[in-house]
């Protein structure tokens, strides 16, 4: 899983960038001190997996994986050569969702690049300048397919179709992820990777004291997302305090948290919420040799949740063993599972369920 942080500048997201991943990213008070894309890579902590690694005592732990990339700040009329960040967007047009992070502390110390906070206002900067990104992506290919569309064949009027629609939706206000389009519509439009086809998950950046509970600016931008972006999420995350924090083990770490009114890590909600808001779920491959965690989206079938893990289980497969994680926790290990009728042979029809732990029959 891929996840861009974009933001304002000075709104923190450098400094959740470092929290989240521990890369050390320069976090300073000045805009635009983010001069490349910083690319970090996470293990996802899951206790699941640590429980099953003790169960086989298995060789081998291999965690799903996330990839948080932070490019510059966006400011307004960054489509049009403004500041830095609309530079290094290309960076984040391959990512499966896109982290917002909205300034919602106050602070004399820390500029702000529209002189006062206003989530409100610096989200829909955010939501312009990337609609802006793509309709400069989608006019252009419309200008070059529209000069060839007499006499074009009917499969590249359809694809010339689908791009106006996709512009003209932009031009409404509204997100391609929220717009309607058919299977043949979203094919045409895959390969141009449009930023507003992600969805958002808006953190809402605030100081210590208003870690656990928010406050009135956070109250500010829920309530915006809740009336005009109903399909996207927020959290709220005090980034400076987890980046301080961050380095801490886990121990200690979940006792700091406690301490401010939190029961888990900036990264932890940013992971679940995610997790939530691309429809994803965990299902387990476990044994003496290696134990796995694999990411695949909810409501995969058995047969294609193999293809995860090689293309040649997919045009093999025979069945599934299936065993629920607790049961099989319950059970002890994978022979008593058996014995108490814990694990279940399932079919190719069969759609994986979260906690899953799952073995593959495949031919030869």
């Amino acid at each position: 899983m891929k996840i861009g942080l974009v933001g304002l500048p000075n709104v923190g997201k450098s400094t959740l960038f470092n929290a989240l991943t521990s890369a050390g990213a320069l976090a300073s008070n000045y805009m635009f001190s983010t001069k490349e894309a910083n690319i970090g890579v996470v293990q996802l902590p899951d206790y699941r997996l640590d429980k099953l690694c003790e169960l086989y005592d298995t060789k081998s732990r291999v965690s799903a994986s996330v990839e948080f990339v932070d490019i510059a700040g966006l400011v307004r009329n960054s489509s049009k050569g403004e500041g830095l960040g609309n530079q290094f967007l290309s960076y984040i047009r391959n990512v499966n969702a896109i982290l917002e992070v909205v300034r919602c502390f106050g602070d004399e110390n820390v500029m702000h690049v529209d002189g006062a906070v206003d989530p409100v206002r610096d989200a829909k900067t955010i939501k312009d300048e990337l609609a802006f990104s793509d309709l400069e992506i989608l006019e252009k290919r419309i200008h070059t397919l529209s000069k060839t569309v007499q006499g074009a064949a009917a499969d590249e009027k359809a694809h010339l179709a689908a791009l106006i629609k996709a512009r003209d939706s932009l031009y409404d206000g509204v997100s391609l992820y929220a717009a309607e389009f058919s299977e043949q519509e979203l094919a045409v439009l895959a390969p141009y990777n449009l930023l507003t086809f992600k969805q958002i998950l808006y953190c809402a950046n605030v100081d210590e004291e208003h870690a656990a509970a928010g406050n009135e600016h956070s109250d500010a931008l829920k309530a915006y997302i809740s009336e005009f972006e109903p399909n996207n999420e927020m959290i709220i995350i005090c980034a400076k305090y987890e980046a301080e924090i961050s380095d801490f083990g886990e121990e200690d770490k979940l006792e700091l948290l406690g301490g401010i009114g939190l029961s888990e890590s900036g990264l932890n909600k940013v992971i679940r919420k995610s997790f939530e808001l691309l429809g994803l779920i965990t299902f387990f491959t476990a044994g003496k040799k290696e134990c796995r965690a694999w990411e695949i989206r909810n409501g995969t079938r058995a047969q294609h949740a193999a293809g995860k893990i090689h293309s040649d289980f997919e045009k093999k497969f025979i069945r599934a063993e299936v065993t629920k994680f607790d049961k099989l926790v319950e059970a002890g290990n994978d022979v008593r599972a058996k014995e108490l009728a814990f694990t279940r042979v399932e079919g190719k029809e069969y759609v994986i369920e979260d906690g899953d732990v799952v073995y593959f029959r495949v031919g030869a």
